[in-house]
C-alpha cells in the first residue's frame, strides 16, 4: 500500500521522514502543499483540506497510512522505523533514542526561532556563539560510534543528520562539524539507498523554510 506524506513545498520538518521512507523501501506519494510568496503568505491550499483528512490533530506533516492517520513528524518517524525495527533494541539503545529525539528536536526548534525571526540579524551572533558547545555536546556523545543510539542505524540517526546537515549549511566552515560529525554526515550520505534518492529528482535540498522566514527559503 502506498502511504500519503503531506507537507508544505519546502524541506522543513518533513525532510527526516521523507529520508526515513526512501531508507526503508516505503512507497509513499507526497501531497505538497503551496503556501504562496512571503509577500502574500497564503495557506489556503493547506487550511481548504485540513478538516477533511480524518486527522485526530490536523497539522503539518502529516502521514495516512490506509486506516492509520497520523501527524506530528517525530511520531511519523517512530511509526515507520517500528516497523522496521529502527527505534533501538537494546534499553541502551532505546535510552539514547528518546532522550536524542527531544535533545535534538530543541536543537531543531531553536534554529528555527531564528530563521522565522523579523530580527534574524541582530539575533544571529547570539546564535552563532552558543552553537559551537551545542555540537561540541553533540560530538562527545557521539564519540566513536557509527550511529547515535549504537553500532545499528535508528530513526534518530535521520533527525540528526538534518539537524546537523542544516547547520552545516548555515555555518559552512564551522569547525566542529568537522572530525566525527562530519564523519556521521558521510557515512550517512553514502547509505545505498540515501544516497540513490539524494541524487534523484525528488530530492529536496532546499528550500528549507517558507517563503516569511529570513533564511534559505529558495531553491537553490
Amino acid at each position: 500500500m502506498v502511504v500519503t506524506l503531506g507537507y508544505w513545498d519546502v524541506r522543513g520538518m518533513a525532510h527526516a521522514i521523507r529520508l526515513l521512507l526512501e531508507y526503508t523501501g516505503t512507497p509513499y506519494k507526497e501531497r505538497q502543499y503551496s503556501s504562496g510568496p512571503a509577500s502574500n503568505f497564503d495557506p489556503s491550499d493547506w487550511t481548504k483540506e485540513k478538516e477533511k483528512l480524518g486527522l485526530d490533530f490536523p497539522n503539518l506533516p502529516y502521514l495516512i497510512d490506509g486506516s492509520t492517520k497520523l501527524t506530528q513528524s517525530n511520531a511519523i518517524l517512530r511509526y515507520i522505523a517500528r516497523k522496521h525495527n529502527m527505534c533501538g533494541e537494546t534499553e541502551q539503545e532505546k535510552v539514547h533514542v528518546d532522550m536524542l529525539e527531544n535533545h535534538l528536536m530543541d536543537l531543531r526548534l531553536s534554529f528555527i526561532r531564528l530563521c522565522y525571526n523579523p530580527d534574524f540579524e541582530k539575533l544571529k551572533p547570539a546564535y552563532l556563539e552558543q552553537l559551537p558547545g551545542k555540537l561540541r555536546e553533540l560530538s562527545r556523545f557521539l564519540g566513536s560510534r557509527a550511529w547515535f543510539a549504537g553500532e545499528k542505524l535508528t530513526f534518530i540517526d535521520f533527525l540528526a543528520y538534518d539537524v546537523l546537515d542544516q547547520q552545516r549549511m548555515f555555518v559552512p566552515d564551522c569547525p566542529e562539524l568537522q572530525g566525527n560529525l562530519s564523519q556521521f554526515l558521510q557515512r550517512f550520505e553514502a547509505l545505498e539507498k540515501v544516497g540513490a534518492y539524494m541524487r534523484s529528482g525528488r530530492f529536496m535540498k532546499t528550500p528549507i523554510f517558507l517563503r516569511t522566514a529570513q533564511w534559505c527559503t529558495k531553491k537553490e
